[in-house]
């Protein structure tokens, strides 16, 4: 049996067990009363509620945010008749909503380039059942990864690409992602600008990972000069890619601190190790639902 075979029938057991598990997201004006009204709502669709997690940020005259996990028997039958009935209270409230379904995984590609340290995270969380998502393909600007993807039987796909192609090459990507109906793309050290026309297709759909020296040290061998000014923190930052270079809505970050004692060798390993951690929760709570956009922000329900 293959290694993506195992996979397959391990998250397909986990979203058996979760068949009948649903999530509901709503942001809207914030007034009293909508906590009640939504759990009202699912009680009379017959729905338990497992997990409630809310948010205001500004009682008056801001926004309310909220993310709701429930249980009802026969979901599957029921969710479209649920959306349908819903329809009118989120009129009538103003509310942006969006309602899934554990037993539907998304389908993800991964995009890298050389340096393999976060592709290889992403596909240990795979392995172990710990991404609930198939991975359907993966695509990069070197041949690097083809032979550790395939070992996994997932299609790996060499376009080379730089600025003066960059639009041939993002029609062939764009082709791809509709090819394997991929929902999210992750940027796994792709280290390739991608052009407002290609983002456009996917927004809030693409994850990046970037050390957390911007401003600071932006630009090539930002370790070397980080070491030159001897920082005492390394950092990294995953987000949403927008058409501002590295300047999307901020899903999680993290650091580690240095000192002297660390040359540059041990600031990228340790910079690395941050990076694989950062990017894996972000993909994690995008998958689980638990990411609501607001402007330039996120709302994270952990």
């Amino acid at each position: 049996m293959s290694i993506k075979t195992e996979v397959e029938m391990k998250l397909k057991q986990q979203g058996n067990q979760s068949e009948n598990r649903g999530r509901l997201l709503v942001k809207c004006p914030d007034k009293p009363g909508i906590v009640s009204m939504l759990s009202t709502f699912l009680l009379n669709h017959d729905s338990n509620i497992i997990e409630s997690s809310q948010y205001s940020n500004d009682p008056e005259k801001g926004n309310f945010f909220i993310r709701m996990e429930f249980y009802c028997e026969n979901l599957k039958e029921k969710s479209a008749q649920m959306e349908s009935d819903f329809e009118e209270i989120a009129t009538n409230h103003s509310m942006d909503y969006h309602f899934a379904y554990e037993s539907e995984r998304k389908r993800t590609a991964i995009f890298v380039s050389k340096e393999p340290h976060c592709l290889i995270e992403l596909l240990w969380e795979w392995q172990n059942g710990d991404l609930d998502t198939d991975i359907v393909v993966v695509v990069s600007n070197h041949e690097d990864a083809r032979e550790m993807v395939e070992s996994l039987g997932i299609p790996f796909h060499y376009i080379p690409a730089n600025k003066d192609i960059r639009k041939k090459v993002e029609e062939e990507q764009i082709r791809l992602m509709e090819e394997y109906s991929v929902d999210l793309l992750i940027l796994a050290r792709y280290m390739q600008i991608l052009t407002p026309d290609f983002v456009n297709h996917f927004q809030h759909r693409i994850i990046n990972i970037h050390h957390s020296f911007l401003p600071a040290f932006i630009g090539a061998r930002p370790y070397e000069r980080a070491y030159d000014r001897g920082v005492k923190l390394i950092g990294a930052t995953s987000h949403y890619v927008t058409n501002d270079l590295d300047e999307g809505p901020i899903i999680e970050q993290d650091i580690e601190r240095v000192d002297h004692r660390d040359d540059v060798i041990d600031l990228k390993k340790i910079g690395s190790r941050i990076e694989r951690r950062v990017l894996a929760k972000a993909v994690k709570w995008h998958l689980e639902n638990r990411i609501i956009v607001e402007g330039n922000k996120t709302i994270v329900f952990h």
